[in-house]
């Protein structure tokens, strides 16, 4: 017996739109990525394509009209429902061009909630393109079948943040100067979290000060060898989301 091949196909262009989809509308996409479904992936009408909004999950749709420039979807029917998200924070100093784009690429991939810049002292970039790293977390959802985006938030300073620390949400951040092992520390803390990184040059003394003075804080080492900052920000989400038992 011939076997009946998989549709959508595994090669299915997959991209990120907004705004929320539906079933039976209809989705002009024109620009870059009409572009890259008309001149790279040379659609053709009825081929399919799927789609994900961040809101309702991912949806396959069907080419109506395809033009040079532009390319006309009709959405069919919705393939998943938006995954449900480890209630887990990410909040990093901003490093240089090209790192920071790495750590929200990962950060988005290992399932976090919330990218939260955080501006330290030492820190050697103090303006981020905010565009810019939400182009990087859009691509690395489409490429690894994420139905969620993590939220992006403005830069604030390491200070205001503290003061503004949610009561219910414990703050695990990375001490150089030593701290409790990661892991074991983790799995003691149920519910919200969130990860503090420091910049290339860590945290000055009177910031983490300031971070222990926090009663949600809790200081841990991520083991004997030193990482860069980018390093040092999956491995942390890494090992939360093992104790916490999304893998």
């Amino acid at each position: 017996m011939i076997a009946t091949p998989a549709w959508p196909p595994q090669s299915t262009p997959r991209l990120f739109v907004e705004p929320p989809l539906s079933a039976g509308g209809m989705r002009r996409l024109d620009g870059p990525q009409g572009h890259y479904l008309a001149s790279v992936m040379r659609l053709k009408a009825g081929d399919p394509v799927k789609l994900f909004d961040n809101a309702t999950g991912e949806w396959l749709a069907v080419a109506a009209e395809v033009r040079k420039r532009d390319v006309t979807l009709e959405v069919r029917e919705r393939l998943r429902e938006r995954e449900a998200v480890p209630d887990l924070w990410l909040c990093a100093a901003p490093i240089r061009k090209g790192r920071i784009d790495w750590v929200v690429e990962k950060a988005c991939e290992l399932g976090v909630a919330r990218v939260a810049p955080v501006l330290t002292r030492r820190a050697v970039v103090d303006k981020l393109n905010l565009d810019r790293l939400r182009a990087h977390m859009v691509e690395a959802a489409e490429q690894c079948g994420r139905t969620a985006l993590p939220e992006l938030v403005e830069p604030v300073k390491l200070a205001a943040m503290l003061r503004a620390w949610p009561v219910d949400r414990a703050l695990f951040f990375a001490d150089e100067t030593g701290g409790a092992p990661a892991l074991a520390a983790m799995r003691g803390h149920a519910g919200p979290a969130a990860i503090l990184i420091g910049p290339e040059g860590g945290f000055d003394a009177e910031e983490r000060d300031a971070i222990r003075a926090v009663p949600q804080a809790v200081g841990i080492s991520l083991g004997p060898r030193i990482l860069r900052a980018e390093t040092a920000a999956a491995a942390a989400v890494s090992l939360w989301m093992g104790a916490a038992g999304d893998w």
